[in-house]
């Protein structure tokens, strides 16, 4: 698979078009340019947003026609130093206006719990050992929640097996995921940024 690095606006314009969580830049791409099937050879596209244009050229060479690989060969650029995959950031996953959409606080708190869970499935099970002095705030079930004290108000964290409080005040869950983006390996300052979403 070929990478390519994108500008933050061009980033922003096809996140915005994402229908359904967890659908990769390609599909979204594929989409907005009326291209699929297996025998899509090239593609020029022109993006423009804010008066900044971006051309793209795509290459699928599944075809059985060797002329028409020999004419892909021609039209594609050549490609620079291989860009680092970014797909491990919750940046990258996080829609603003998505999350502008949620209802209230708690709403907010949830989609970038699940925003940090589509993004680190593998490491997620590190938020289990985030706790307060008497107080556990995520879980794999729910039950482990309301048992672990008092109005707990567990909620589960959209398209996941884990479960967070949810009954404590702004402040605490800004906190949360603070630690949250820290135990992930977030620096203090995208952790920052992060609780500024709520």
């Amino acid at each position: 698979m070929k990478q390519i690095d994108i500008d933050d606006e061009l980033y922003q314009y096809i996140a915005s078009n994402t229908q359904s969580i967890g659908e990769s830049a390609s599909t979204i791409l594929r989409r907005l340019l009326n291209l699929s099937g297996e025998k899509i050879l090239t593609a020029n596209v022109e993006l423009t947003q804010n008066n900044q244009t971006a051309t793209t050229s795509t290459a699928t060479l599944k075809s059985s026609d060797p002329t028409a690989a020999e004419t892909t060969k021609k039209q594609t650029p050549v490609a620079h130093a291989p860009v680092q995959q970014k797909s491990d950031n919750v940046f990258n996953v996080l829609n603003k206006e998505e999350l502008a959409m949620q209802k209230g606080v708690v709403g907010r708190f949830l989609f970038i719990l699940s925003a940090f869970y589509r993004t680190h499935k593998t490491d997620f099970s590190a938020v289990l050992d985030i706790k307060g002095r008497d107080r556990v705030y995520f879980a794999t079930s729910k039950e482990d929640l309301v048992n672990s004290g008092s109005s707990m108000n567990p909620k589960n964290i959209t398209d996941s097996e884990y479960w967070v409080m949810t009954n404590s005040n702004t402040t605490r869950k800004k906190m949360m995921l603070h630690e949250v983006a820290l135990c992930l390996g977030y620096s203090a300052e995208q952790a920052e940024k992060i609780r500024d979403y709520l």
